[in-house]
């Protein structure tokens, strides 16, 4: 049997989960977490490694003569040096389309909270506010409507799909930014470039790759031709915006907010200026990880490595 060495399990399966069908296919050694200087040590013998945001670099995977492959649970595969494991013949693959519904839930949850303030309110009512309100209810932020506005969706894939179909339910407009226009394209959504999401748009949601294009593409130009009553949304990945003039932006009015699921640096640096930047919401790069999606992505880890060892290796990225 092939030796399995999971170097961060926890964040998959904290313990609502079970290991048992990746158990059935080789001896499995798991990790919660692994630090750099850990990895080594622990994948020695593996043919097989599973990683979630533990970096596997180009020292180690020389280092590695034993490993056949690498599965990422995640998406996102820049913790492994592709090329040079496609140089050592090393299998990478990573999982797509599992968190679709619920990252495309989580936006609106941000959106929601910034256009209702859901949590601060609840706050003002533990505070007794309601209890010495003069008036049967009260509001101290304005409370905006979806219906009618529009929302400007930077990248089209699983998630970006959801999200449009959510938003069209809510009777937003959807104006989508994307590589390529799906044909036929779907009804209710206009196809445009970033200059008219940007100019035009309510509420303007991240859902592209990180690319050499794309990071640091939200900056003080980009943010300059939003509306000033306009929200920035971002699930994707943290390094497409640039914090700082993100921060700027929100501190100077020049948007009315953003929700954001990632930042540059995980987990978060207490310096970032958006820590406390006016009308941002931050949470802890958790769109992915309700109990269905993890699910999801367990059992394709788990059909990703059987269809390695049967020799019909799948979703693989290098």
């Amino acid at each position: 049997m092939m030796n399995i060495v999971i170097l961060d399990g926890y964040a998959l399966n904290p313990g609502d989960l079970s290991w048992t069908d990746l158990e059935k296919l080789g001896k499995v050694t798991v990790y919660d977490r692994s630090k750099p200087s850990d990895v080594l040590e622990r994948a020695t013998n593996a043919e097989i490694v599973l990683t979630n945001k533990t970096v596997i670099d180009n020292e180690t995977l020389s280092s590695l003569p034993k490993l056949k492959y690498i599965g990422v649970l995640a998406t996102g595969y820049n913790v492994v040096d592709t090329e040079l494991a496609k140089e050592k013949d090393i299998i990478v693959t990573n999982v797509r389309n599992y968190t679709g519904r619920s990252a495309a839930q989580m936006v609106f949850a941000l959106i929601l909270e910034l256009t209702h303030r859901v949590g601060h309110h609840s706050q003002t009512v533990v505070q007794n506010k309601w209890a010495e309100c003069k008036d049967f209810c009260y509001w101290d932020y304005p409370l905006i409507e979806l219906d009618g506005m529009t929302l400007g969706i930077v990248g089209f894939g699983g998630i970006g799909k959801n999200v449009a179909t959510i938003a069209s339910a809510f009777g937003m407009n959807v104006m989508v930014n994307t590589r390529t226009v799906p044909q036929p394209a779907p009804d209710g959504i206009g196809f445009c470039d970033l200059d008219a999401i940007f100019d035009q748009c309510d509420v303007i949601s991240l859902h592209c790759p990180l690319t050499k294009a794309t990071e640091g593409f939200i900056n003080a130009d980009r943010l300059q031709q939003m509306k000033n009553n306009a929200y920035l949304i971002n699930t994707g990945r943290g390094q497409l915006i640039v914090e700082q003039d993100l921060a700027n932006a929100l501190n100077n009015d020049q948007i009315a907010g953003a929700g954001l699921d990632v930042l540059a640096v995980e987990p978060a640096d207490p310096n970032n200026p958006l820590m406390k930047a006016k009308n941002c919401f931050i949470t802890p790069h958790f769109a992915w990880a309700t109990h269905a999606s993890r699910d999801r992505l367990l059992k394709t880890a788990v059909s990703n490595v059987e269809a390695f060892i049967k020799g019909a290796p799948q979703n693989v990225v290098n």
